[in-house]
C-alpha cells in the first residue's frame, strides 16, 4: 500500500502523539496485511496509546494475527477487538507490558479468548477457579501452558487496574496453590506406589505463604511427611522424599514451555543439608532444640497449601506456639536486626542503588519491620497473626503498635515499590529486583504505572521518595510508638498499652523496662521545642541504644546528659542536624561507664562529636596541648587553680580519645568499624601518652611559677617510663616516671635537691586531689633503690649509680625511658647516660640472661592475683602483654647496640625493627604482635566498660558482652571472644617459649 503524498506525515504524527516512540516501524506494522483493514481505526490507536508500551503493544498483536490458524479466526479476533473494549484493555494491555506474554499468545494464539469476558466471580479467582483451569494438565508442558493461560489473566485485570497490588499479588498466591497441588497430583500419578506409602504436606513459605507472590519468584516450601497406616516410618519418608523432589522438578525444569518458578526447600531445618522431607515429630525436636531466631521469622508465614491439608494444619498448629515465643530468645531483635544488615552487606556495591527489594529503602526493610513487631506483640494480640505484610501493617497500626500516619506512608510506599517490583518482572517474566537502567524500559514501566508526562524522570521521583519514605521509617517504626505510649500528647490514635510498651523494651534488650520508660517520658513529654525534637531524635538514638550491651546505661546517661545541657541552644540542634553526633552519642553512652562519667563531669564535651568527618574525635597534637594548658597555667591565679584547668584539659582529652576508640571500634552506619585492630591501639596509647606528658609539662611549669618564678634553682626533667615512655599508656595507666635534676651554676647542691624534692611533691599532690576530674598517679618506683632511694637524684648521682650499682632488671626497664617533661637538654643527656647500659656494646652476658629469665618466671608465679585464670589474663598470662615485651625487650637487650632500629621504646616498632634484621620470622613476629594487639585492646575494653582498671575479662553477663562489642563480636557471641582469646595467647606463648626462655637460641 503507497500512501499519498502528505499522509505519511499526518499519520507519523498521530503515531507520536499516542506515544509510539519509533513510529516509522509501527507505520509498517500498521501497513501489514493483518492490520490493513484497521490501519487508521481511531478506536485502535487509542487504546495502543493507552498501553504502557504501544511500540511493543502493536508489534505483540501483529505477531498474534500472524499466529492466527485461519482468516476466519484472525477477523474474530479483530471484530471482538474493535467491538468489545474489554477485550481491547485487557489484551492490548498485555501486549504493551509483557513481551513473554506476547510469546506465550503467538505459540498459542486461541488464549486470547481467555480474556474475552469475565463473570462477576472472574473477577476474583481463588485457588478453586485456578484449579479448574489446571485440571486438564497431565504433564510438565500442558501443566505449563494452562499456567501461563490462568497468568494471563490476573496480568490482564492488573495492567488495566481492575485488581490493585494487593489483590493481584493474592492471586498469583492462590494460582501457585493450584500449581504446586497439580504438580504434586503429575508426581503421585507417575509413582501411586510411594503416593500410597506416605501422607505428605506441602507448607509455603515466604510470600507465597504470605498469600502475597510476585509473578516471578521462588516458591519457598517445607515439607511434611507421615507414613500410613500399617506402613514403616522410614520407608514412608523416602516416598514423601522421591514425591516432593518430582513436584520441585516438574515446576523448576525448563521444557519446550519454559519454566513455570524454582520450588525452594531451604529453609526447611538445616537448610540445604537437612532432609527434604521430615515427619512432625522431627520438625518439632529441631525447632524446640536448634533454631535460630530467622527460621521463626519464616514460620510466620507458614500455610498449608497442598497434598496432605490436615497434616499441613497440624504442622502449622504445633509450630505457631514456638514462633509467638521467638521474641524472648536472648538478643531477639539484635538477632533481626543484624539479618537484615546482612542482606544489605552482601548486595554486589553496583546493584545497591538499583535494589528495589533487598537495598536500603527497599521491600525487605518493610517486611523486616512488619514481622519484628508482629513477633514482639503477637504473642498477646493475635490479630496481628497475618502472614500478608500490608494486613499486618494494618492490623498493627489498628492496635496502636504503630502510628497510623506511619502506618499509612509505609503502605503507600510499599505499595508502589511492589508494584514497580511487578511491572519489572511481567515483562519478561524473569526473578528480578533490579531496576533496569535503559530508558526505554523505565519508560514502559513508568508509563504502566500511570505516569504519562514524563515517565522516565517521574519514576525515578517517586521511586527515590518512597524509598526515602521507607528508609526513615522503617526502624522508627519500632520505637516511635514507644514515645506516643508515654509522652501524654492528644494524638487522637490508639496507643501502646504501658503491658506492650514494657514488652516492646524488653525485646529491645532492656532489663528494666519500667525505668526505660520513665526516662523516654521525661525526655519527649510536653509541648515545648525541647520535648517536640527529642520525639524525632529518641526513636533513632532507641535503636543505636538497643545495638549495645547495655541500653538501659545508654538511655539513662543520654537523660542525665539533656538534663545537664537541655536549654543550650546548641545541643539538640547538633544532635538533630548532624546524624553523625546523634549516633556518635548513641554509642559512647551505652558502651561501658567511663566515657560517659567523663562527659557527665562536662557535658559540654558533647560537642566534639558533632563534626562529621570525625575530625572533633581526631586526637590533638602534643605541641597543641601543652600550648593549651600553658596558656591556662598563665592566666591561672596560683598553682593549684593552674593543676586544675590541666587536669579539665586531660578529662576532656580523655573523653575525646575513648569516644573515637568506642566509634572506631563499634562503627556507624556511615563508616564502617576500624578493621585495623593494631591502628585503634597505637591511637589510644599515643594520645593518652602525650595527654599524660602535656598535663605532666603544665603541672611542672605550674609549680616552678607559683614557687620560684620563672626559673628554678635547679635544671628538672621528666623521663617517662614503662608504657608511658613507651608511648603505650591505656586508660588507667599510671605515669611511670623517673625525676632528675642538674644545679644551675652558682647554685648550692642542697638548695637545689630541696627545689627538686619540693616540685616532686607538689607535683603528685596537686595531680591527686579530689575533685570532678580524674587524678594522675605518678609513680617513681622505677628510680635507683627503687622505694628506699631518693624520689629525684642529679644527673650525676644517676652516672655514680648505675656505674657501680646497676642491676640487670635496670637497665631492662631503662629501655622504656624517654624524656617527656621539663629542661629539653638535661632529658637528652640522661638519654645518653643509659644508652650504654640498656643497650650494651658487647649484648648481654648469658648469666644476665639467666636473671631476666628467672625475674620473669618469678613475677608470673608470684604477682598473679589469686583465683584468676592465667588463659585469661591480659598481662600476666601465658602470651599476654608481659610475655610479649619481655621477649621483645630481650632482643633489644642483647642487639641494640648493632641494631639501631631496636633503639626505640615503643614494643610494636622494636617488633618490627626485629623481624627486619632477621631476628624473628615474619610468621612469630606477626603472632607476637596480634597478641600484644588484642591484651591491650582487652584492658583497654575492660577500663571503658567498668570505669576501672583491670587485666582480665569481666564476669558480670553485661559488662563482658559489652567488652566484646568493642573487640567486634556480636550478641551472644562472647564464648567465641574468649576462645579466640585463647588461642591467640596460646600461639603467642608458644613463640615466647621459643624465643624467650631459650629453647631455640637466637
Amino acid at each position: 500500500m503507497t500512501a499519498a503524498p502528505g499522509r505519511r506525515s499526518s499519520t507519523f504524527t498521530r503515531l507520536l502523539r499516542h506515544g509510539f516512540t519509533d513510529a516509522s516501524a509501527a507505520e509498517r506494522l500498521l501497513d501489514s496485511p493483518e492490520l490493513a483493514p484497521l490501519r487508521d481505526d481511531p478506536v485502535l490507536l487509542e487504546a495502543l496509546g493507552g498501553t504502557a508500551d504501544p511500540d511493543l503493544a502493536l508489534l505483540g498483536l501483529v505477531r498474534l494475527l500472524e499466529a492466527q490458524q485461519s482468516p476466519g479466526a484472525r477477523r474474530e479476533l479483530l471484530d471482538t477487538l474493535i467491538a468489545a473494549k474489554p477485550l481491547r484493555d485487557r489484551l492490548l494491555g498485555v501486549l504493551g507490558a509483557s513481551t513473554a506474554l506476547a510469546d506465550h499468545l503467538a505459540r498459542h494464539p486461541d488464549d486470547w479468548q481467555a480474556l474475552v469476558m469475565y463473570e462477576a466471580y472472574d473477577l476474583h479467582p481463588g485457588v478453586e477457579e485456578f484449579e479448574a483451569g489446571l485440571a486438564e494438565a497431565t504433564d510438565p508442558v500442558s501443566l505449563r501452558v494452562a499456567y501461563r493461560r490462568c497468568l494471563l489473566s490476573i496480568a490482564a485485570r492488573d495492567v488495566c487496574g481492575t485488581t490493585g497490588l494487593a489483590e493481584s499479588a493474592a492471586e498469583l498466591a492462590d494460582l501457585a496453590t493450584a500449581t504446586l497441588r497439580a504438580a504434586l497430583g503429575i508426581a503421585e500419578a507417575a509413582a501411586p506406589e510411594d503416593a500410597a506409602l506416605c501422607r505428605l504436606a506441602v507448607i509455603a513459605m515466604g510470600k507465597c505463604g504470605g498469600h502475597e507472590l510476585n509473578y516471578v519468584s521462588d516458591v519457598d516450601v517445607i515439607f511434611v511427611g507421615e507414613a500410613t497406616e500399617g506402613t514403616d516410618e522410614t520407608q514412608a519418608v523416602r516416598a514423601a522424599g522421591r514425591l516432593a523432589s518430582h513436584m520441585m522438578r516438574i515446576c523448576s525444569e525448563t521444557t519446550v514451555e519454559g519454566s513455570i518458578w524454582p520450588v525452594d526447600a531451604n529453609l526447611r531445618p538445616e537448610g540445604r543439608n537437612g532432609p527434604l522431607v521430615r515427619t512432625l515429630s522431627s520438625h518439632l525436636a529441631y525447632y524446640q532444640r536448634w533454631a535460630k531466631t530467622w527460621e521463626f521469622q519464616a514460620l510466620l508465614k507458614a500455610r498449608p497449601v497442598a497434598g496432605d491439608l490436615d497434616l499441613g494444619a497440624e504442622y502449622v498448629a504445633a509450630v505457631q506456639p514456638l514462633v509467638w515465643k521467638a521474641a524472648e530468645r536472648e538478643n531477639f531483635v539484635p538477632d533481626v536486626q543484624k539479618m537484615r544488615r546482612r542482606v544489605v552487606e552482601n548486595i554486589p556495591v553496583a546493584e545497591v542503588d538499583r535494589q528495589l527489594k533487598l537495598g536500603p529503602g527497599g521491600l525487605r526493610d518493610v517486611e523486616f519491620a512488619v514481622q519484628l513487631l508482629q513477633l514482639v506483640h503477637g504473642r498477646a494480640d493475635t490479630s496481628l497473626r497475618s502472614g500478608t505484610t500490608l494486613d499486618a501493617l494494618k492490623a498493627l497500626a489498628a492496635g496502636g503498635y504503630v502510628g497510623r500516619a506511619d502506618a499509612a506512608q509505609l503502605d503507600e510506599a510499599y505499595r508502589f515499590l511492589r508494584s514497580m517490583e511487578h511491572r519489572i518482572q511481567l515483562f519478561r517474566l524473569r526473578r528480578t529486583h533490579l531496576v533496569p537502567e535503559e530508558e526505554a524500559e523505565l519508560r514502559r514501566i513508568g508509563r504502566s504505572l500511570g505516569l504519562r508526562t514524563d515517565p522516565v524522570a517521574d519514576l525515578h521521583r517517586e521511586w527515590r521518595r518512597h524509598a526515602g519514605v521507607v528508609r526513615r521509617l522503617h526502624e522508627k517504626l519500632f520505637y516511635r510508638p514507644l514515645l506516643d505510649a508515654v509522652a501524654q500528647l492528644a494524638t487522637g490514635e490508639a496507643r501502646l498499652s504501658t503491658e506492650a510498651a514494657r514488652e516492646r523494651m524488653v525485646a529491645l534488650g532492656y532489663a528494666d523496662p519500667a525505668s526505660a520508660l520513665r526516662h523516654l517520658e521525661a525526655l519527649a513529654s510536653g509541648v515545648t521545642r525541647k520535648a517536640a525534637i527529642q520525639r524525632t531524635l529518641l526513636p533513632v538514638l532507641l535503636g543505636w541504644f538497643a545495638d549495645s550491651a547495655d541500653p538501659d546505661a545508654g538511655l539513662l546517661n543520654f537523660r542525665k546528659v539533656s538534663d545537664a545541657l537541655g536549654k543550650t541552644p546548641w545541643y539538640l540542634r547538633l544532635l538533630r542536624d548532624e546524624g553523625a553526633a546523634a549516633q556518635n552519642l548513641a554509642r559512647v553512652l551505652s558502651a561501658g561507664r567511663l566515657a560517659p562519667d567523663l562527659l557527665m563531669r562536662a557535658p559540654e564535651a558533647v560537642a566534639l562529636l558533632g563534626d562529621g568527618d570525625g575530625g572533633g574525635l581526631e586526637p590533638r597534637p602534643r605541641a597543641h596541648l601543652e600550648q593549651e594548658i600553658y596558656a591556662a597555667v598563665k592566666r591561672a591565679d596560683g598553682a593549684a587553680q593552674a593543676v586544675t584547668a590541666a587536669r579539665g584539659v586531660r578529662r576532656r582529652e580523655l573523653f575525646r580519645t575513648a569516644a573515637a576508640d568506642i566509634v572506631g571500634s563499634y562503627g556507624t552506619e556511615e563508616q564502617p568499624a576500624e578493621a585495623d585492630q593494631g591502628a585503634l591501639v597505637d591511637r589510644v596509647g599515643g594520645a593518652v601518652s602525650d595527654l599524660t606528658a602535656a598535663t605532666l609539662a603544665g603541672t611542672l611549669r605550674a609549680v616552678v611559677r607559683d614557687g620560684w618564678g620563672d626559673d628554678l634553682p635547679t635544671r628538672f626533667a621528666v623521663i617517662g617510663m614503662g608504657r608511658f615512655g613507651g608511648h603505650e599508656l591505656g586508660y588507667g595507666s599510671d605515669a611511670d616516671v623517673l625525676f632528675v635534676h642538674e644545679p644551675r651554676d652558682g647554685v648550692d647542691e642542697r638548695e637545689a635537691s630541696q627545689a627538686a624534692n619540693k616540685v616532686v611533691s607538689e607535683m603528685r599532690r596537686l595531680l591527686q586531689i579530689p575533685s570532678a576530674d580524674p587524678p594522675l598517679l605518678i609513680d617513681a618506683d622505677l628510680r635507683p633503690e627503687g622505694k628506699s632511694g631518693p624520689l629525684v637524684r642529679t644527673l650525676t648521682s644517676y652516672a655514680a649509680y648505675y656505674r657501680r650499682w646497676a642491676l640487670t632488671w635496670e637497665s631492662h626497664a631503662l629501655l622504656r625511658a624517654e624524656p617527656v617533661a621539663g629542661d629539653e637538654g638535661l632529658g637528652r643527656r640522661f638519654i645518653e647516660l643509659i644508652d650504654p647500659l640498656r643497650y650494651p656494646a658487647d649484648g648481654l652476658a648469658d648469666e644476665a640472661v639467666r636473671e631476666i629469665r628467672r625475674l620473669k618466671a618469678r613475677m608470673e608465679s608470684e604477682r598473679l592475683p589469686r583465683g584468676a585464670d592465667p588463659k585469661l589474663h591480659a598481662k600476666l598470662g601465658p602470651g599476654g602483654l608481659s610475655d610479649v615485651e619481655w621477649t621483645v625487650q630481650l632482643m633489644q637487650l642483647r642487639h641494640g647496640s648493632a641494631e639501631p632500629g631496636l633503639r626505640t621504646t615503643r614494643t610494636r616498632q622494636a617488633l618490627a625493627a626485629a623481624r627486619a634484621a632477621g631476628l624473628i620470622t615474619d610468621e612469630d613476629a606477626a603472632t607476637l604482635d596480634e597478641a600484644w594487639v588484642l591484651a591491650t585492646r582487652v584492658r583497654n575494653a575492660v577500663m571503658l566498660v567498668r570505669g576501672r582498671a583491670g587485666d582480665t575479662f569481666p564476669t558480670e553477663p553485661r559488662e563482658l558482652a559489652a567488652v566484646g562489642r568493642y573487640l567486634g563480636y556480636g550478641p551472644g557471641h562472647a564464648g567465641d571472644m574468649l576462645d579466640a582469646y585463647r588461642r591467640t595467647a596460646r600461639r603467642a606463648r608458644g613463640v615466647v617459649e621459643e624465643l624467650f626462655y631459650g629453647i631455640a637460641e637466637r
